[in-house]
């Protein structure tokens, strides 16, 4: 029920994502108009569905914790708890990212060890993709709360890309190390204990250079970087098309190169991508932008679905852990050692 084009381009999606994977669907919302709305765009298709009845819609100007606290019956509220009670493995949502992201934080409740969970983003870069974590979850965040979307992002990238060791990076104003503010340097510090592929501080150009295929940082700044290259990406795409199409010869170019420019604009569109997951809760949740097509959210469907496969939240948990075990061990072996030293 949620997001601009909502519920035509949400039902357009999941017949889409129907027809393309094997994946049950379950249809969260008013019952009377997802069965009208379905029968108009894809006729015959209503028996390859549940649906869900939620008689309350989380609008854009509620308070994020309007399902936990108000409108229980929401259609956002409804999914988290059918992931809860493991009637469904993954929940997607166009509609309001506050409510989204608190109903999956306290109905789902986080992996244990897991203090804050992060949206991941994927964006376009030069060799493939980047993983950019966290995106608008978390505006401030500590060194060992980016450590942990670091363990998370690598999870994913794993998933996406099927590296064995991703490469991972901490997005700086420099490459040295003790650049940054102190966040930064304190976080840079602790990222090389955790055992994963390292590679230092990241700059802003490496998220598109194909350097690093995680980049790490807090929410303010992800969000930052992930809105500017939405709007970089539209603005490259409508000049690209005026300007092809000034004058006779240029147009003709345009024509030779049409499959050229379909392909950068299908790199470009955040469609392509789906939503994007928020790790680190017990279970699938895709976030999806609030303008998604139903491109957008077949691809979202698909991947809740990857997600649910690669157990993503399953390894998460044990890395986590292992990092919680091994910090305890060398807490240990340093009081010890202090003991021993004293007189």
């Amino acid at each position: 029920m949620g997001g601009d084009h909502a519920p035509d381009e949400i039902l357009r999606g999941a017949v889409l994502a129907a027809d393309a994977y094997p994946v049950d669907i379950l249809l969260v919302g008013k019952q009377e108009v997802i069965r009208e709305r379905l029968n108009a765009l894809a006729p015959g298709s209503m028996s390859r569905f549940e649906i869900v009845d939620a008689r309350e819609v989380v609008e854009m100007d509620d308070k994020a914790l309007a399902p936990i606290r108000k409108k229980r019956n929401s259609s956002i509220r409804v999914c988290a708890n059918l992931v809860a009670e493991k009637r469904a493995d993954a929940m997607v949502s166009a509609g309001h990212t506050g409510a989204a992201m608190t109903s999956a934080y306290m109905v789902l409740g986080t992996i244990e060890g897991v203090d804050r969970p992060a949206l991941a983003a994927i964006l376009p870069n030069a060799k493939g993709h980047t993983v950019l974590l966290d995106v608008g979850a978390n505006v401030d965040s500590k060194p060992f709360h980016l450590r942990q979307f670091a363990v998370m992002g690598h999870f994913y990238a794993q998933m996406l890309f099927g590296l064995a060791a991703p490469r991972v990076g901490l997005l700086s104003i420099g490459e040295e190390e003790g650049k940054g503010n102190e966040l930064t340097r304190e976080t840079f510090r602790v990222m090389k204990e955790t055992g994963l592929n390292f590679i230092g501080n990241a700059e802003g150009r490496d998220v598109f250079n194909g350097n690093a295929d995680v980049v790490v940082c807090d929410g303010f700044i992800g969000n930052v970087v992930l809105k500017a290259s939405e709007s970089l990406g539209e603005f490259v795409s409508r000049t690209l098309r005026e300007e092809v199409t000034r004058g006779p010869m240029r147009k003709a170019g345009a024509l030779l190169l049409r499959s050229a420019f379909d392909d950068l604009k299908k790199r470009m569109d955040y469609s392509e991508y789906g939503g994007a997951p928020l790790l680190g809760v017990n279970g699938g949740c895709i976030v999806c932008h609030g303008r998604s097509n139903s491109n957008a959210i077949k691809n979202a469907i698909r991947v809740a679905r990857e997600f649910t496969l690669n157990r993503v939240d399953v390894k998460i948990r044990e890395k986590i852990q292992d990092l919680h075990s091994r910090e305890h061990a060398a807490h240990l072996d340093e009081a010890e050692r202090v003991a021993s030293q004293t007189p």
